[in-house]
């Protein structure tokens, strides 16, 4: 694919059964891809939604993405970002090795982040 974007951002979220969850997820995804059109903006699910990240890092990876960044959309980090997310990289990184997946913190850690929820919070409380 002689156009296809040589870098790719995927959205991580964790999933859930309930389809109507994920569409705040999706707005963010499209509206950072709306901001990057350089970039290949994608949104992928620990569990239980489509697609997966494995099955999201093997179709970037084949279209030629060469740098994948993966943006957990987690809180903080428990269980699935302290130990599910390394193992699946792990295998990621096998499967993939001319791919550099790399890993930003998850969004509650980052204190831009924090301080508009913290501003928003305020706000929004009655006074």
């Amino acid at each position: 694919m002689a156009d296809a974007k040589k870098s790719a951002l995927v959205l991580f979220a964790h999933g859930a059964r309930d389809a109507q969850w994920s569409e705040p997820f999706r707005a963010l995804r499209k509206a950072v891809a709306a901001r990057r059109p350089d970039l290949d903006v994608e949104l992928a699910f620990l569990e239980i939604m489509e697609p997966a990240l494995g099955d999201c890092i093997a179709r970037l990876a084949g279209d030629g993405c060469r740098r994948i960044t993966i943006a957990p959309l987690f809180l903080a980090q428990g269980g699935h970002l302290k130990k599910d997310l390394p193992r699946l990289l792990k295998d990621l990184g096998a499967k993939y090795p001319a791919a550099d997946i790399s890993v930003l913190p998850p969004i509650g850690e980052v204190t831009e982040l924090l301080n508009a929820m913290a501003g928003w919070l305020a706000d929004s409380a009655p006074r």
